[in-house]
């Protein structure tokens, strides 16, 4: 019978005064002048506090230290808040438990932004929530509008600026959906990036109103071919990592065969008194690990 889960916080949340609270950290005295603390004092203000504190009790058993939430606990002390509900760990692990919590990206956020709206929040109160103008809050909610379905699954996850679909916007949707891989296959999501590619479209991908900035007839023979050479890599790259894993087991089950072939005295010995360039080499393959070599490279 597998053992039973061991749980990592109290199953209710506690109410603590804010006051007895012990911080783990020192908080710089320009933080209140960053945009995150704004946006956490904006939306606490707004909607409420969302995401509880973690705290853990001391080792003394009287009174809680800080795990996570330091700005929020800054800012509801600004808003006048005396008490906090905190969720409390059982255990009283010393690091940021949103410390390796991904950043939304530009598509996540404008569904984000997409569904609070269709659920009844007025565009005000989510620019308040948020610390943004309105304006902002349009922008973002009409972000994907143009934009091909393909071109945005492509990019859904990645982290770029607005900026980028407003170039993609420019392009008919074939086109969207190509310089979306080569900026996957590039691994580069700049809007820079993204005008490049925009300067380098055929005018006929272009849809009819964007403007498009004159080039000499050299320059545009120069951007194509660069872009031929981009996709010639870019198919090069995903046919490499195709075949990667598939070499890696051989060569580790080559490295395993003849680690097993030296540890046989007789073999070992002979190609040693014979061929001993040989024996040094399969004894250098034998040592190694091809995975270890893969994670640390």
């Amino acid at each position: 019978m597998s053992a039973a889960i061991k749980q990592g916080f109290e199953r209710k949340l506690a109410t603590l005064p804010i006051a007895d609270l012990r911080l783990t950290k020192t908080l710089s005295t320009h933080v209140k002048q960053g945009r995150k603390y704004s946006q956490i004092l904006s939306s606490i203000r707004e909607v409420g506090l969302i995401e509880p504190p973690v705290v853990a009790l001391c080792s003394q058993g009287s009174e809680y230290i800080l795990l996570d939430g330091h700005l929020r606990i800054l800012a509801l002390e600004e808003l006048g808040e005396k008490d906090v509900n905190c969720l409390v760990s059982v255990d009283n692990e010393g690091y940021t438990y949103n410390k390796f919590i991904n950043r939304l990206s530009a598509v996540q956020e404008h569904k984000m932004i997409v569904k609070a709206l269709n659920s009844g929040v007025s565009e005000e109160k989510l620019a308040a929530s948020l610390s943004l103008d309105i304006k902002s809050i349009r922008h973002k909610k009409g972000l994907l509008d143009g934009v091909c379905k393909e071109a945005v699954d492509l990019l859904k996850d990645k982290i770029m600026s607005e900026n980028v679909f407003r170039v993609l916007k420019k392009m008919k949707p074939m086109r969207q959906i190509k310089v979306a891989m080569l900026m996957n296959d590039q691994n580069r999501y700049s809007d820079v990036y993204a005008r490049v590619l925009l300067e380098g479209t055929p005018a006929n991908q272009l849809v009819a109103d964007a403007k498009k900035k004159k080039l000499s007839p050299a320059a545009v023979e120069k951007r194509i071919r660069l872009e031929e050479e981009s996709i010639a890599l870019g198919e090069d790259i995903r046919a490499l990592n195709d075949s990667y894993g598939r070499d890696m087991l051989n060569l580790d089950i080559i490295r395993s065969y003849l680690k097993r072939m030296l540890s046989n005295q007789n073999i070992a010995g002979y190609l040693k008194k014979h061929h001993p360039e040989i024996h040094d080499k399969f004894s250098e393959i034998s040592g190694m690990d091809f995975f270890t070599m893969k994670n640390t490279s």
